[in-house]
């Protein structure tokens, strides 16, 4: 890469922090899971750091719910169980804001696309052009038993449902051309019927006549995120998402997944440089390398064995963890009908670098899978624009460890060096998410 890369930021809201200790920190405030003022605070202090979006990871159950139910204690050592629904709450941060884009998660597997084309569409117009939907699969199988499933679907099966589901979702977000609302008083004409599209449709997984009761997005579609890494998830991103939320904890592995999406994006003729991709990371922020390392090593501290071990469970593949060794290698583990991607990943991470069974487990609960780094303010901003220089990212997903501190260290003290450098904004340039991403307006379908 040429000249001086521009790095996009978008900032993971994961309650109550994406290191599993994190809540237990002396200055965390476990209560913004459910406190709407805490997430008010958040948004505008990334809003004030210039970040391209705040995003909203979703599960529609409580993790390891269906244990729980069975008499099994790990489940209820599970921390992520409670938050605001997502797309009830983004609509009311869309008015304490301004800039910021939003972006929630909409699952594909437990959803209907009217229901979903509706709600982003109505939430791009709230926001005056800030909305995006990411489009997920779900990974979690405590979901099934809450929308009439006695089990999760299988992996394969849920990508085909996803791909179709997209089809009819930016279908119906096409039944309206731009200026065909007239609501001429003086002719008695409300809309131009010449320019409203009936989407008809009739598959596989949906019959959705349409069209959507809603105009036409001030986007023309809502921002696409995607986040699988297994190979349906990455063949799926490169047709669907303008964004792309990924795992790698090297450069190298980085440089593999960033070429690979954009030369599937290049097949499915799309421009490379209109899909983006914002590997996970997780700062621990010192204003010393000292402070840093300090800092973690009591974050690690608040992790108990068993939590990490449950953590590490729910991407196992039914494998109860529990009766292997700590101190021993990771087990060959059955294929998880959960996140194959994730599940990969840590596999491969653990092969490679010899971890045992309790030292991969606690790199899982760190950071919620993705990179963790503890360094300087320096330190952080040297990474993240060799990543983005070696063309392992276009920037990055931030995953606070917990809340509200770390967000304020990075805002005031990470991204003015990234400013310093010129790789990244002081101000926003255009009035939506996709104008300030770089992304193209769609064309209608």
């Amino acid at each position: 890469m040429t000249g001086k890369p521009q790095i996009h930021l978008a900032g993971m809201y994961f309650a109550p922090g994406a290191h599993i200790g994190g809540w237990r920190m002396p200055d965390a405030i476990p209560e913004s899971d459910m406190g709407f003022e805490h997430y008010v605070r958040l948004a505008q202090t990334m809003e004030r750091g210039c970040f391209d979006a705040l995003f909203f990871q979703d599960i529609q159950a409580v993790p390891a719910s269906a244990a729980l139910e069975k008499g099994d204690t790990y489940g209820s050592i599970s921390i992520r169980a409670t938050c605001l629904e997502p797309m009830t709450l983004l609509p009311a941060l869309a008015t304490v804001t301004k800039h910021i884009g939003l972006i929630a998660t909409a699952s594909t597997t437990y959803n209907e696309p009217y229901q979903v084309a509706r709600k982003f569409a109505t939430l791009d117009h709230i926001s005056g052009g800030r909305a995006g939907w990411n489009l997920v699969t779900s990974q979690n199988e405590n979901e099934a038993a809450n929308f009439n499933r006695d089990e999760h679907l299988e992996h394969a099966k849920r990508y085909a449902r996803a791909a179709e589901f997209h089809q009819v979702v930016t279908g119906l977000w096409d039944s309206w051309e731009k200026d065909a609302i007239t609501r001429d008083k003086a002719t008695g004409v409300y809309f131009d019927y010449s320019k409203l599209h009936i989407l008809r449709h009739r598959g596989e997984h949906f019959q959705v006549r349409g069209p959507l009761n809603v105009a036409r997005a001030p986007q023309g579609y809502p921002v696409i995120a995607q986040a699988g890494s297994s190979e349906p998830g990455r063949d799926l991103a490169a047709r669907t998402a303008d964004l792309v939320f990924t795992a790698q904890h090297t450069l190298g592995d980085a440089q593999a997944f960033y070429g690979d999406v954009k030369a599937r994006a290049a097949r499915y003729d799309r421009a490379p440089a209109h899909i983006k991709i914002l590997p996970g990371l997780t700062p621990i922020i010192g204003r010393s390398e000292s402070e840093a390392r300090e800092k973690r090593a009591l974050l690690e501290s608040l992790i108990p064995d068993d939590i990490a071990i449950m953590v590490l469970m729910q991407n196992a593949g039914g494998v109860d963890l529990r009766k292997y060794p700590l101190d021993g290698p990771l087990p060959e583990l059955p294929a998880s009908n959960n996140a194959k991607g994730r599940q990969q990943l840590f596999t491969e991470i653990a092969r490679r670098e010899n971890l045992t069974l309790g030292q991969i487990a606690r790199r899982q609960a760190s950071g919620s899978g993705h990179l963790v780094l503890a360094d300087t303010p320096k330190g952080m901003a040297d990474l993240m624009e060799e990543w983005v220089r070696g063309e392992g990212a276009d920037g990055f997903t931030i995953l606070w460890p917990y809340y509200p501190t770390p967000v304020d260290d990075f805002v005031n003290l990470v991204v003015p060096e990234l400013q310093r450098r010129g790789i990244f904004r002081s101000e926003y340039q255009g009035k939506t998410l996709r104008e300030n991403m770089g992304l193209p307006f769609p064309t209608r379908n």
